[in-house]
């Protein structure tokens, strides 16, 4: 099997990876940055995030695995203390492969094309957005505030949840509506609570004034010049967690709080 290994960059974590590269070669694995088999994060949720999406193009042959060295992962399995359990296991064992949607993100006129686990943000600190919502092409509602966020069940606990939205248990596919700071008056009034719908909605979020928001999706931004409507909607493209060990949900969400 052929193996990479993506570090926070900090000195800890990096001696991690050093470790763990030595006694994964050791074991006769083959280190490959360009085409893993298997991508090892060593850091934290931000470490992961940004391991999915510099191997965004080979997910459907790449799985991840995270390894925590902070004080807290929601998305790693094991913590550094547990390394020589996670060498073992990798060398010794075949993980179960849960596979995550992500979100795909499209902009009218451009080709332009993005992805996120978590959720894509649409905001505005600097003046009121007004955004039409449209699910599968059909009017839902105008918001009119700082913004919206939309999410997946894998970032329902994530900027959702920050949102007051709802934690989502895994399994369920389903996408996120939070509004960020809605306005609210006797002129205008939105929904307000969180929306969760099946997976196979699409989203189309339009707006004159589109090109004053920022879009963030994850850890990274795109360029709205330009841009009037954009397209949310569930990817074909997935990704492949191997779960070393028995997983248990609830305890990592415990976790938060």
């Amino acid at each position: 099997m052929k193996f990479a290994i993506i570090d926070r960059t900090d000195y800890n974590s990096i001696q991690q990876r050093n470790e763990i590269k030595k006694q994964l070669m050791e074991h006769g694995l083959e280190y490959d940055e360009k085409y893993p088999d298997l991508v090892i994060c060593v850091g934290g949720d931000g470490t992961f995030l940004r391991a999915i999406h510099q191997y965004i193009d080979i997910l459907d042959t790449t799985m991840f695995v995270g390894i925590h060295t902070g004080t807290l992962g929601f998305l790693t399995d094991f913590t550094q203390r547990e390394i020589n359990e996670l060498i073992h296991l990798i060398v010794h064992t075949t993980p179960v492969i849960e596979n995550r949607p992500m979100l795909k993100i499209e902009f009218k006129d451009k080709e332009e094309v993005c992805y996120a686990l978590n959720e894509v943000r649409i905001s505005s600190m600097d003046r009121t957005l007004k955004l039409d919502i449209y699910i599968d092409d059909e009017f839902f509602e105008q918001t009119s505030g700082s913004g919206i966020c939309v999410s997946t069940q894998v970032g329902s606990s994530a900027l959702n949840r920050a949102l007051n939205g709802a934690v989502v248990d895994p399994g369920l596919d389903v996408l996120q509506l939070c509004e960020i700071m809605p306005v609210v008056n006797k002129n205008h009034h939105s929904l307000q609570n969180p929306y969760i719908m099946k997976e196979t909605r699409k989203l189309t979020i339009k707006g004159e004034f589109l090109h004053y928001a920022n879009i963030n999706y994850d850890h990274l931004s795109a360029n709205l010049e330009d841009v009037n409507e954009i397209l949310i909607s569930s990817s074909t493209k997935k990704v492949r967690f191997a779960r070393y060990r028995t997983y248990s949900y609830l305890k990592r969400l415990k976790n938060l709080y």
